[in-house]
């Protein structure tokens, strides 16, 4: 009987073998070299857990000895570009023709290099990844530090929908990209609350005293705590100016205009009179209609139209349209985060939203709330208008309650120019929407940090080195010239070889004839403003010349298309 039953044993387990190789053969076989499927999920996390085990404990120890010195972070950008972009793209994202058909796809290097060591990351490009497309580099040390040290300064790039943003952070660990819960109004028991701003400081001390100094830490002061936020001298009479600083509950604003708001019962109203910063002179200050589309629907006095429906939901943190407070005034942490209850509890990424860690469009969202021009889907809201996102918080989808203000191309109006650029300040979401930026994955805070930096209007850096980080010569995103210089057409260092003197005119304005640049990023010809009478860089700065001398001038750039600049008519 054994013998019988060793060889149905045995005659099973060849069954078996058979039946599992034809399985493989029929099923897994004829695909199996494919580079086309998604790498399961199974494979990813086999691989990611080989990858940072197979790096010797002392490789992996190694600091970068290069400090983020501008040279070598230029040098390390250039490597980058001849060496790495085709694969990673210019922002590490992996976005590119050749990184989309490797197996496995080149992984995004800002979310990557968060998880790994100096080390490390020398290691993998000295060496290579075996089974991938990730060659060994013969590079001098100093380069491949160079490399490293560039890595960890890519440009900031969003993913392009939520699944991507899952998908790019899976090599580092998992996290949830659903945005925190809040509780319904009314709620007895709310998961989450906001907490205010100072809850943060203890563990993100760092950032928070800079942002403290920042113009969104400091929108809307009150004068009895901040006496210096008054900006003009209110002792010397002027005849627009008929209150004093006793009157003045809240100073609004302190980089181009200046106004100020008296309390009258439980809501705020502007004063008639605004300081023009720019120009040291007081100013009308009345939004008559015509000039915005709320206008018409309010009376038209000042102390009839009070901030709460028309200005406090932007200015505040939690601003609650029936007790007329917020949780917090000013732009405060939790404006762009979420409600911090469960992350003061809990200081771990899930519990916090970080827009950085968002799809393209929720991501900007968080920024372009406020820094539009729209109007609510539900208004009027209890018998009164309102002109910011009722109703909104992160987390939700802005568009289920705000609505961009509309246009009709070729029409002129109190928003836009007739090819949609806008005209007035606090619409650069309404331009940026509309630009290849937006639809490349590129964010607000790819350029601007809010928490504050020493350059102007919050850059990461001065602005020609912001746009050279995407946008150098002979790279994939342009210019494709061999120097900046040929682009241009201006000497280096002169304000026309900036490289927003030409994409981003100050065009849109403010006050008076102080205005903000178009955040479109498109280059608006001499041709456009004869027939539409829209600004172009050029007689914008050019002032005493006129639009047919642009024109002749656009003609002797060779390397422009005469149908793009507008100059053959």
């Amino acid at each position: 009987m054994r013998p019988r039953f060793l060889l149905a044993a045995l005659a099973c387990v060849v069954l078996a073998v058979g039946a599992t190789a034809a399985a493989l053969y029929g099923y897994a076989l004829p695909e199996l070299s494919s580079a086309r499927p998604e790498p399961p999920k199974v494979e990813i996390a086999i691989a990611a857990w080989l990858l940072r085990h197979s790096v010797p404990e002392a490789d992996r120890a190694q600091r970068n000895p290069l400090e983020s010195d501008r040279a070598d972070i230029v040098a390390g950008r250039d490597l980058f570009r001849e060496k790495c972009e085709i694969c990673h793209g210019y922002d590490g994202s992996g976005r590119t023709q050749i990184g989309a058909g490797e197996y496995p796809r080149p992984p995004p290097l800002r979310a990557l290099a968060a998880s790994l060591t100096d080390g490390e990351m020398y290691y993998h490009i000295r060496n290579g990844i075996r089974n991938t497309g990730m060659p060994a580099w013969n590079m001098p040390e100093r380069q491949i530090w160079q490399l490293v040290l560039y890595i960890r300064h890519l440009p900031i790039t969003v993913p392009m929908s939520r699944q991507a943003a899952s998908a790019a952070m899976s090599l580092h660990g998992a996290f949830s990209l659903a945005p925190p819960a809040v509780a319904a109004p009314g709620d007895a028991e709310p998961n989450r609350h906001y907490v205010g701003s100072a809850e943060c400081r203890s563990c993100h001390a760092g950032i928070y005293d800079r942002w403290k100094t920042t113009p969104m830490a400091n929108v809307v002061r009150d004068p009895r705590q901040h006496p210096e936020a008054i900006t003009p001298d209110l002792s010397k009479p002027d005849p627009l100016v008929t209150f004093g600083k006793d009157d003045i509950a809240f100073v609004y604003g302190s980089l181009w205009k200046q106004r100020y708001f008296k309390k009258v019962g439980d809501d705020y109203f502007p004063e008639p009179a605004q300081w023009d910063i720019t120009h040291h002179m007081w100013r009308k200050y009345f939004v008559r209609n015509g000039a915005d589309w709320w206008a018409p629907l309010y009376p038209p006095d000042n102390f009839q139209r009070p901030t709460g429906p028309l200005c406090d939901g932007c200015h505040s943190v939690n601003y609650d349209i029936n007790t007329r407070n917020p949780t917090e005034w000013n732009v405060g942490c939790e404006r762009c985060h979420g409600p911090g209850s469960e992350h003061v509890k809990n200081p771990v990424r899930e519990t916090i939203i970080n827009p950085a860690r968002l799809d393209y469009v929720h991501a900007n969202d968080t920024c372009i709330q406020c820094h539009s021009q729209g109007r609510p889907l539900a208004n009027p809201i209890n018998g009164k208008y309102y002109d910011w996102p009722v109703g909104f918080h992160m987390g939700l989808n802005l568009d289920d309650f705000w609505k961009l203000e509309e246009h009709k191309l070729g029409e002129t109006t109190f928003t836009h120019f007739p090819d949609g650029t806008a005209h007035k300040n606090r619409m650069q979401g309404n331009d940026f929407v509309q630009s290849l930026m937006y639809n490349r994955g590129v964010a607000c805070f790819s350029c601007h940090d809010v928490h504050g930096t020493r350059y102007q209007a919050q850059l990461r850096e001065p602005p020609a080195e912001m746009c050279f980080a995407c946008h150098g010569t002979h790279t994939q995103n342009g210019p494709h010239t061999a120097t900046i210089e040929e682009h241009t057409h201006h000497k280096p260092g002169s304000p026309g070889s900036q490289c927003i003197a030409c994409h981003m005119p100050r065009i849109e304005q403010t006050i008076a004839d102080v205005s903000v640049r178009a955040h479109t990023f498109r280059f608006i010809t001499p041709a456009e403003t004869d027939t539409y009478g829209i600004p172009n860089p050029c007689t914008t700065c050019h002032k005493d010349k006129p639009t047919s001398w642009a024109a002749s001038a656009l003609k002797t750039w060779q390397e422009r298309s005469p149908w793009r600049m507008g100059v053959n008519q």
